[in-house]
């Protein structure tokens, strides 16, 4: 399995661009998963940089309907329609001109979406390919994790989870729902333990996230491969560090499993 960084906050050296969202290109299986696409062209260059045929995708997926992970669909430049998994709400959101931020581009990334590509909306967990899965509407299980943003329950953030010989890899966008509700359901459906979690946790300060239980949690849960990235600030960082060791990754890293 090998996950190539097209979009993040940060980037691995000169060469890559970086911007505030994420988009990685996910091999797996024989198949190619393009999971987001940041807010702008980015990916796409870096994408071109990493010698990533974006064009090869078999699938699309989006994590959520903020643009810093869909954006990047006005610039898709696909030459052929994709398939394009997201719960059912994202077309919703998209289109909603009462959504706070409905005039940052969501019209046009509506109609891009249903004008360009075949949707395929998941409410819930979807195996779209032997061995991965959409995780679709994630179960808020743990007490210590609200799944709100800026007072939105946010029910179409979700995730990947993959079937691994060692364990399930997921990969996150930004975990709205909650980082460890996101994990507990991955092991649910894949009926494996955790082996990889990667992606945005969504750990920033102003968001009063409870960082010591989500240490707590990853320490009982003991994943061998454990990178924050994207929605998780310095002091978050510096903590999975020190517990775990943990790797900041960015735009242009390449991550083989």
């Amino acid at each position: 399995m090998k996950i190539t960084l097209l979009c993040e906050n940060e980037v691995c050296d000169m060469h890559w661009l970086a911007e505030w969202g994420f988009s990685a290109f996910i091999e797996y299986g024989g198949q190619k998963i393009l999971f987001d696409t940041g807010f702008s062209d980015v990916y796409r260059h870096n994408a071109a940089r990493a010698g990533v045929d974006l064009d090869s995708a078999d699938f699309v997926a989006l994590s959520h309907f903020h643009n810093d992970h869909t954006g990047g669909l006005r610039h898709h430049g696909f030459t052929g329609r994709k398939k394009i998994l997201m719960h059912p709400r994202v077309l919703k959101e998209l289109a909603n001109p009462k959504s706070k931020s409905f005039a940052k581009g969501y019209r046009e990334i509506h109609r891009i979406l249903t004008q360009d590509f075949d949707v395929v909306p998941a409410k819930g967990a979807t195996e779209f390919t032997k061995g991965a899965f959409f995780l679709g509407e994630i179960p808020r299980s743990n007490d210590f994790e609200a799944g709100e943003f800026d007072g939105d329950s946010m029910p179409d953030d979700t995730a990947l989870a993959f079937r691994t010989d060692k364990g399930a890899v997921v990969v996150t966008g930004c975990s709205h729902a909650g980082i460890c509700n996101i994990c507990d359901y991955a092991k649910q459906v894949t009926g494996q333990p955790l082996y990889a979690v990667i992606g945005g946790f969504h750990l920033l300060a102003e968001d009063n996230p409870p960082l010591d239980e989500t240490i707590a949690y990853f320490k009982a849960e003991a994943p061998e491969v454990l990178l924050p990235m994207h929605c998780v600030d310095f002091p978050a960082l510096v903590a999975f560090h020190n517990e775990f060791g943990s790797r900041k990754y960015a735009a242009g890293d390449v991550i083989e499993l």
